[in-house]
C-alpha cells in the first residue's frame, strides 16, 4: 500500500518522521494562505514563539532627576512657611536722581522703602549712565532727606562751578532725569562736628530683604487588583536606581517610584506661586526658573542661529560684568540643554584655536594630530571658573527636549554656600545657595512616604481586592541669592 502527500502537507495528509526532526512532511501550518492554495489551521499555536526575557531599555536611563543632588541639599522644616533674609548692599546709592537745570540741585524720590540718607559734607560721584560722563560733588545742604516726598541735596562739582559746565573739560549734567549717585565719603572742616546747620546726619540701619516659600503636597499611587497579581510574568530588567533582576507585576510599581521621584524635584523647578489674577484652587510654590525671572539675571538669544563664536563670546563677556556687580561669586556651574552645550563648546573652541592667542585643545597632552577633544567640561574666564555639563530635563524628548525652539536653554548656578540670618536662631547661617526643605516632625517625616493599602501583597487594611502602593512628599524649594543665578532662554 502506497501513502501520497502533497508539497504542502494540511492535516489529515503528513507523514509522521521516525525521529524528532522538522521536515516538511511532518509539519503542521498555521502561517499560509488559504487565497494562495495554502491550507490554514485555525486551533491552538503548537510550537510556542521565541519570546526575549529581557526587556530592551530603548531610551536609556529614562530619570531625570539629579539636578539638585548635585547643586544643594535637604533639610527638614516643621512649618507651613520658610522664610530668610539676604543682606542688602552696604554702600549707598541711588537711580534716577533729577537734576535742575540750573546745576546746582539734585532731586531723590522717596518712598516707603527707599529714603534718602545723604547728609551735608558728604561727597558723591555723579554719572549719566547714557552718556558715561560724570562728576564729584561736595553736598552742601540737603532738605527733606528720610521723609516721605523728595529729598533735596544742594550740591558743588569740585571741577567746575556747577553741573552745567561750560568750559574747557568740563561736563554737563544738569537737566537730567536719570542719574546714578553713590556715596564716596564726606569732608569736613577742622574742630567741627557731625551735626552741621541744623542738620543732624541720619543713623544707617541694615535692612534684610525678606522672601519665603511655601511647601506642596505632591502624590501618586499605583494599584494592582488581586487577579493579576497571580498571573506571573517574569521580566528580567535593570532599571534606572541601579538594580537589576526579574519583576512581575510589580515592575510597574517600581516604574510609579521612579516618575514620582522625579516629580519630587521637577514640582520644584518648575513650580509657580497663585498669581492675583488666578482661580486656581491651589496655592502653589516658587520654582527655580520663577525664581530667576523675579529676582535673577536672564540673557535671551545666547543660542541665536545667527550667533557666531565671537559674538557668543562677547555676549557671555556681559554675563560676567552683570556678575561682577552681584555676588561675584567665583566658581559656577552651567546646565545647559545639548544646543546650548555645543554652542559652548564652539565658542571656546573658536578661542582656542590659536588665532585668539589660545592653544589647541585635544586628548594625550593637547596633541591634535592623535585625538581632539572638543568638549569643554570646564573653563575660566577673567576671575570666574565654570563647570559645564547637559542637563537631561532639558534634552528628553517627554520634557523640556524636542521642541524646535527651547523656551529655556539652561541656568548658571552658584556653586558653594551663601550667608543668610536665621530669624529662629538669630544668627547667620551658611546653606547652599539651593536647597530643599521638606515637612519633617518626631511623629511624621514627610521626605518621602511609601505605604501599602487594601487586601492583597501582604496588606489587609480595607475588603478592596487590590493593592494600592502610595507615595507623598511635602517640599519646597528656597532660591537664596537669585541675583547670582543667570537663565539662558531662547530668542
Amino acid at each position: 500500500m502506497a501513502i501520497t502527500y502533497s508539497p504542502n502537507p494540511f492535516l489529515g495528509s503528513i507523514v509522521p518522521s521516525q525521529k524528532q526532526q522538522t521536515l516538511e512532511t511532518n509539519y503542521l501550518n498555521f502561517t499560509g494562505d488559504a487565497a494562495g492554495g495554502d491550507p490554514v489551521n485555525n486551533f491552538a499555536q503548537q510550537y510556542l514563539p521565541e519570546i526575549y526575557e529581557a526587556e530592551v531599555e530603548r531610551y536609556g536611563n529614562r530619570t531625570l532627576s539629579g539636578f539638585l543632588r548635585m547643586v544643594g541639599a535637604e533639610m527638614p522644616m516643621t512649618s507651613d512657611q520658610v522664610v530668610w533674609s539676604e543682606q542688602n548692599r552696604l554702600h549707598v546709592s541711588y537711580n534716577s536722581v533729577v537734576s535742575n537745570v540750573a546745576g546746582t540741585q539734585l532731586e531723590i524720590a522717596q518712598s516707603a522703602s527707599v529714603q534718602c540718607v545723604i547728609g551735608p559734607k558728604d561727597t558723591l560721584v555723579v554719572m549719566d549712565p547714557a552718556t558715561g560722563v560724570e562728576v564729584k560733588v561736595f553736598v552742601d545742604t540737603v532738605a527733606g532727606a528720610g521723609a516721605s516726598g523728595t529729598a533735596v541735596l544742594t550740591v558743588k562739582p569740585y571741577t567746575q562751578a556747577d553741573l552745567v559746565g561750560g568750559g574747557s573739560g568740563e561736563v554737563d549734567l544738569s537737566n537730567k532725569t536719570n542719574l546714578k549717585v553713590f556715596v564716596y565719603g564726606s569732608e569736613y572742616k577742622k574742630g567741627t562736628g557731625s551735626s552741621q546747620n541744623n542738620y543732624n546726619p541720619i543713623s544707617i540701619d541694615p535692612q534684610f530683604t525678606q522672601y519665603s516659600n511655601s511647601p506642596i503636597i505632591i502624590r501618586d499611587r499605583y494599584q494592582v487588583n488581586g487577579s493579576d497579581t497571580a498571573q506571573i510574568g517574569w521580566v528580567e530588567v535593570a532599571t534606572e536606581d541601579g538594580t537589576s533582576g526579574f519583576l512581575w507585576y510589580l515592575k510597574a510599581e517600581s516604574e510609579t517610584r521612579l516618575r514620582f521621584e522625579d516629580y519630587l524635584e521637577m514640582s520644584v523647578i518648575e513650580g509657580e506661586l497663585k498669581a492675583g489674577t488666578s482661580t486656581v484652587s491651589a496655592k502653589g510654590t516658587q520654582g527655580l526658573f520663577s525664581a530667576i525671572e523675579q529676582r535673577g539675571n536672564i540673557v535671551t538669544g545666547f543660542s541665536a542661529a545667527a550667533e557666531d563664536s565671537t559674538t557668543r563670546l562677547a555676549s557671555f563677556d556681559q554675563i560676567l560684568k552683570n556678575l561682577d556687580t552681584q555676588g561675584a561669586i567665583e566658581e559656577n556651574m552651567l546646565f545647559l540643554n545639548r544646543a546650548t552645550s555645543l554652542d559652548f563648546d564652539d565658542m571656546l573652541a573658536g578661542i582656542s584655536n590659536g588665532t585668539n592667542g589660545g592653544t589647541a585643545y585635544g586628548l594625550f597632552e593637547n596633541s591634535a594630530e592623535m585625538a581632539l577633544n572638543l568638549g569643554f567640561s570646564g573653563f575660566r574666564r577673567g576671575s570666574y571658573d565654570f563647570y559645564k555639563t547637559d542637563w537631561k530635563y532639558l534634552n528628553d524628548a517627554s520634557t523640556r527636549g524636542g521642541v524646535t525652539i527651547a523656551s529655556i536653554d539652561g541656568v548658571l548656578v552658584p556653586a558653594g554656600t551663601s550667608t543668610v540670618y536665621d530669624q529662629i536662631l538669630g544668627t547667620n547661617i551658611r546653606r547652599p545657595f539651593l536647597h530643599v526643605r521638606y515637612r519633617a516632625s518626631q511623629a511624621d517625616d514627610r521626605r518621602m512616604k511609601n505605604w501599602i493599602t487594601g487586601s492583597v501583597g501582604g496588606a489587609y487594611t480595607s475588603d478592596l481586592d487590590a493593592m494600592e502602593v502610595h507615595f507623598l512628599s511635602e517640599r519646597c524649594l528656597v532660591t537664596q541669592g537669585a541675583n547670582n543665578f543667570v537663565l539662558f532662554k531662547g530668542a
